[in-house]
């Protein structure tokens, strides 16, 4: 089996998680790890003393099949750009870019090349979405649904704010799974521990009547991962941190509340499957261009509507 020879541009938090995907997984081979900073290049040597530790992009160029983009996401744009302008496979972590301009910009860079692109979000990974349609009955029929993604100030992506390190989760999961976009969205949060965006809650309303909350901070006081969809035949809460599902039935013939655990899964790992066997057979794409402009497209207008302090209609 043909290996492709990966590079991992950035080697921090999440970039050391990837890099140790790529060793094991039998398509790829973990060729360069780009990384400026000296702290962090020793540490990409000790854990991966066969992969040659760099400091530009320009040193992979012409030498990498692939590459895996894990920098702040500040940088995204720029090395992004250069690696498909180089011919060379993307897979970016979340967001994208930092705007939509950006965002076109990567978009018709793409038109013109026959290269797979994907974007990094990780939470279409969990098992229990492959079981949507036994449950479909409660994203129908103008449900109510919320999303919390809260977790103590770890210090982690305050290049940006909470809305593009976290709540770009959770707009994506809503478009994944309720599968349409919102007519309008208004927004309130609060700047805390940073000059930027730590505590951010967006009310978004939909043409089908569906109403959706999503609650995002890095300054709360326990962490929490969850949806709830709610509508007339009850109510479904999926842990995200927990990996269940409870069920509460509007039945009155069946048990009120039924738990369903599902499989803990490496999120980072499927990612990485699914990214190479798009290079390699020809799959399709995971989460492709399309998934990740319209993420940062609403996150640009969650932004906008904390920044007036106004409803925003799209």
């Amino acid at each position: 089996m043909k290996k492709l020879r990966v590079a991992v541009v950035g080697f921090g938090h999440l970039g050391r998680w990837h890099a140790d995907k790529v060793s094991v997984l039998e398509a790829s081979e973990l060729a360069y790890i780009v990384e400026p900073f000296e702290q962090a290049q020793a540490k990409a040597k000790e854990a991966h003393p066969n992969t040659i530790v760099t400091t530009e992009v320009k040193d992979i160029i012409g030498k990498v099949d692939a590459a895996i983009v894990v920098t702040p996401t500040s940088f995204h744009y720029d090395v992004v750009k250069e690696l498909l302008l180089n011919d060379i496979h993307v897979f970016c972590e979340k967001p994208m870019t930092s705007t939509p301009e950006q965002a076109v910009d990567i978009g018709e860079i793409l038109e013109k090349k026959n290269l797979v692109f994907q974007v990094g979000h990780s939470e279409r990974c969990h098992q229990i979405w492959e079981r949507r349609d036994e449950f479909s009955k409660y994203f129908e029929e103008a449900p109510t649904a919320r999303l919390n993604r809260v977790a103590s100030f770890k210090g982690r992506a305050t290049d940006v704010d909470v809305v593009q390190d976290l709540m770009i989760h959770d707009i994506d999961l809503l478009l994944y799974l309720f599968r349409e976009r919102p007519v309008s969205l208004s927004s309130k949060g609060y700047k805390i521990r940073t000059d930027k965006w730590d505590h951010v809650s967006t009310d978004f309303t939909f043409k089908s009547g569906l109403r959706a909350n999503i609650t995002v901070s890095r300054n709360h006081v326990k962490e929490m991962r969850n949806l709830e969809v709610t509508n007339k035949c009850g109510t479904l809460f999926f842990d995200l941190f927990e990996n269940k599902l409870l069920v509460g039935s509007g039945d009155a013939q069946e048990d009120f509340v039924q738990e369903i655990p599902y499989e803990k899964r490496d999120h980072l790992l499927i990612e990485q499957e699914k990214f190479y066997n798009s290079i390699l057979n020809g799959d399709d794409i995971f989460v492709d261009f399309s998934a990740g402009i319209n993420a940062v497209e609403l996150i640009d207008k969650v932004l906008l509507s904390l920044d007036t302090e106004k409803e925003i209609l799209l």
